[in-house]
């Protein structure tokens, strides 16, 4: 992965710049490892096996939506983008357009999908994987 080194000398890097870079790393290599583990399932001809790797595969999406949810805490930037683009019904490609106002179209209702001509009025979601302390922890 090319963003795996820095590219910056470190010692111009500030300590937050190199937590993000760390999580950003970490966050890319989850997402490879759900990849590698949902060929293999896919390939995989023993039923037990698979069943390991699809479990394995599970753990990976956990691991890459808790560097996620360190970013959205840590990084103003990826929590606008978060309440923008997760947990919404509507096409894609149009909420941008809908957020900054280049279409002609009303903004879309982050819930329903549906034109929404006061934005104010859109609830204010937040994604959130919880509490990451094991039970009685």
């Amino acid at each position: 992965m090319s963003s795996e080194n820095l590219h910056a000398p470190r010692e111009n890097l500030t300590k937050q710049t190199l937590n993000q870079h760390q999580a950003i790393v970490s966050l890319g290599e989850e997402i490879e490892a759900v990849d590698w583990y949902r060929q293999r399932a896919d390939d995989c001809s023993d039923p037990a096996l698979r069943d390991i790797l699809l479990h394995n595969m599970q753990e990976e999406i956990e691991h890459a939506c808790m560097v996620l949810e360190w970013l959205r805490r840590n990084m103003p930037e990826w929590a606008e983008e978060m309440d923008t683009y997760l947990y919404t019904d509507a096409p894609i490609t149009e909420i941008e357009e809908a957020e900054s106002g280049s279409s002609e179209a009303a903004p879309v209702n982050a819930t329903s999908g549906v034109p929404d001509e006061d934005r104010a009025a859109r609830p204010a979601y937040r994604f959130t994987v919880g509490s990451l302390k094991k039970n009685g922890a």
